[in-house]
């Protein structure tokens, strides 16, 4: 029981990495195509 639960909070915790990061691309993408879009 001890080694599942670890398991799931490990399982949650990389799945919280992933969805930060994926916030960090859409933020760098966001930014560029902003940058590209204000710049003549």
């Amino acid at each position: 029981m001890k080694c599942k639960l670890t398991n799931c909070s490990r399982g949650i915790r990389n799945a919280w990495h992933f969805y930060y990061a994926l916030v960090l691309v859409v933020k760098v993408v966001c930014g560029g195509i902003g940058i590209a879009s204000l710049t003549p």
